[in-house]
């Protein structure tokens, strides 16, 4: 989906860069750290920031914490009261323009007394955009782009719902844990633990932002997992935790069948799967999905509702998103270890020529504990 900028009207990139300062970007950096606090929490709306200033002084700060509670504009007009009177209003999103759950973010800047809007990504959404021109049309001058490329990562999800892909499938991020020669288990298929616990706890406060966990049949029978989020955040809607299992393999007493009545477990499985098997797993609690492939499973995730999926291995499921073209965000997490040749490794693609080869771009790289995290996004 192409990004857009916008000054006055339509602007190209070296306009904003011009119409910017150094500080506008400086006071957007911080809304987006605001931004990311609502993680979790917000769903299906996105992320959002804002600071207030005026006279060089930060007097408002606020985030959108909650769906259906008060947009980070509101939030940070409240706290700066009268002093939000010519102010300069640093945004992570476009100020909507529309009634939802709450009243027009642009009405409440106007009111407000703002004197200059400043934005970092133009908001997708058919009924929400457009607050740009409301704001200029109410006299108040307004920059759009600074750090959009950030804004944008932040929110992929939100902006993939209105991309041409947005009702074809979910965005896909894919998360792996690895040893430093790019295995995900040894070659007896043990798995558990290659990284430590504070890469664990990282993966818990990802998984709170998703929609959806996936894994495939065979790590649900390697590993018996929960799939639900434990740790410091508490998703506001518990991610569906779906298995691709197109046998119906997954036992009965498996953690996921037996928690199903706890946090939601789909199966998607194919249409010719066996029906006895369907009717004991469905008194369990357990909905089946048929799709004859995985882009169709995905597919079908997304007709759902699910709008965006962290998938978790193991390497059939892996290699083939990769093959297919369907990750959006690939998520590794290197453990100082090797395991040699014959351990098992996701990446089972054709091979490329150098030149030809699909890079991918540098998201996000942190260290937890001995565990090295980059996470990429998907190639142009």
């Amino acid at each position: 989906m192409e990004s857009s900028s916008e000054v006055s009207g339509s602007a190209s990139r070296s306009e904003v860069a011009a119409a910017a300062s150094p500080a506008d970007h400086a006071y957007m950096r911080r809304a987006l750290v605001l931004a990311e606090r609502g993680w979790g929490r917000v769903a299906p709306n996105p992320l959002v920031g804002c600071v207030l200033v005026r006279d060089g002084e930060v007097v408002g700060e606020g985030w959108h914490a909650e769906y259906g509670r008060a947009h980070a504009e509101v939030v940070a007009l409240l706290a700066a009261g009268e002093r939000a009177r010519g102010a300069t209003a640093y945004v992570t999103l476009e100020p909507c323009s529309h009634h939802g759950k709450t009243p027009p973010c642009t009405s409440a800047l106007i009111e407000a007394g703002v004197a200059r809007v400043v934005y970092a990504a133009s908001d997708p959404h058919p009924a929400a955009r457009g607050g740009a021109e409301v704001l200029r049309a109410a006299g108040i001058p307004v920059v759009g782009g600074v750090e959009e490329a950030v804004a944008r990562d932040q929110n992929a999800s939100f902006f993939h719902r209105y991309s041409p892909l947005g009702n074809e499938r979910p965005w896909i991020e894919l998360k792996l844990a690895l040893s430093l020669d790019a295995r995900i288990a040894d070659r007896r298929g043990q798995s558990s633990w290659i990284t430590d616990e504070k890469a664990r706890a990282e993966v818990h406060r990802l998984r709170a932002g998703h929609d959806a966990i996936c894994v495939g049949v065979g790590t649900a029978l390697a590993d018996d997992p929960r799939l639900t989020v434990r740790g410091a955040i508490e998703p506001r809607v518990p991610p569906v935790r779906v298995v691709f299992d197109r046998s119906l393999r997954l036992p009965t007493d498996s953690t996921l069948v037996r928690t199903a009545n706890e946090v939601p477990v789909w199966i998607v499985c194919a249409p010719q799967a066996d029906p006895a098997r369907r009717e004991v797993l469905e008194q369990r609690g357990i909905a089946l999905v048929e799709a004859e492939d995985l882009r169709q499973g995905f597919r079908a995730l997304r007709e759902r509702g699910i709008g965006s999926a962290f998938v978790e291995g193991g390497a059939g499921i892996a290699g083939e998103l990769l093959r297919e073209g369907m990750v959006d965000r690939l998520t590794l997490f290197y453990a100082p270890v090797l395991l040699g040749a014959e351990a098992l490794s996701p990446f089972t693609l054709e091979g490329w020529q150098l030149g030809e080869a699909p890079r991918w771009r540098r998201f996000r790289t942190a260290a937890f504990g001995p565990d090295t995290l980059i996470s990429l996004a998907k190639p142009d």
